[in-house]
């Protein structure tokens, strides 16, 4: 069967907020209004090259019960990438989708030792194939970020039918898929039918005028899509 098709009673995904401050305070006052509104809190890429391992730390202490992502992105030395965030605290940790795939199982195999939750997300960048993720499956990796970054953003690129049809095929072989790149509340409906694990949202977020209600709008949004 399509994955569109049926799959009415399919997961949740959950809100992911990307706190892409460059310093931990920052981070933190984000935190402190959105982490009663979403289901993951990310420590983002550029905190992580700003603050590095010590962000992750803090920001568990304030939310020992959140799923905590290092947005680290990291493309050599996985092990010991891996132990930095996770011995700080951090339940997922992206690699590049280009790193060797030694340095995606060594980073997996640090993360196991800290609890069968912990876990390695590969972020969809560039050119990739579905050889790749047929690989990345082998060694035991289950998630992907499927990505629409800044750079393509600005250029004007939105989400199309072909974005839909890669996350639909990479969901059918058995990888648990979120997705992030400028997404509004709006967007969402788009995915419907698709069992996405995480929507994740940044700026649109922690960025908003009020960024209570914009959390709920999306909150909103995923209750409407998804039973």
């Amino acid at each position: 069967m399509n994955i569109k098709e049926g799959n009415t009673h399919m997961k949740r995904p959950l809100l992911q907020v990307a706190l892409d401050h460059l310093d931990t305070p920052g981070a933190l006052e984000s935190a402190r209004l959105l982490g009663p509104e979403v289901d993951v809190l990310e420590v983002g890429t550029l905190l992580c090259y700003a603050e590095g391992a010590r962000a992750v730390r803090t920001v568990r202490a304030c939310w020992p019960d959140h799923i905590l992502l290092a947005d680290l992105k990291a493309a050599d030395a996985g092990g010991v990438a891996a132990e930095l965030v996770f011995s700080a605290g951090a339940t997922w940790m992206t690699v590049i989708c280009s790193a060797p795939y030694p340095t995606m199982e060594a980073a997996l195999k640090v993360a196991k030792t800290y609890g069968e939750d912990r876990d390695i997300q590969v972020e969809l960048y560039g050119d990739w194939t579905f050889d790749h993720a047929r690989a990345w499956l082998d060694l035991g990796l289950q998630q992907a970020v499927y990505h629409r970054g800044r750079d393509a953003q600005a250029a004007g690129k939105g989400w199309d039918e072909s974005d839909l049809e890669k996350i639909n095929r990479l969901v059918e072989m058995g990888i648990h898929v979120s997705v992030t790149g400028g997404l509004t509340p709006d967007d969402l409906a788009q995915f419907r039918g698709i069992p996405v694990k995480a929507f994740i949202a940044g700026r649109s977020l922690y960025g908003a005028d009020d960024p209570v209600a914009a959390a709920r709008a999306f909150s909103r949004s995923i209750r409407a899509g998804w039973s």
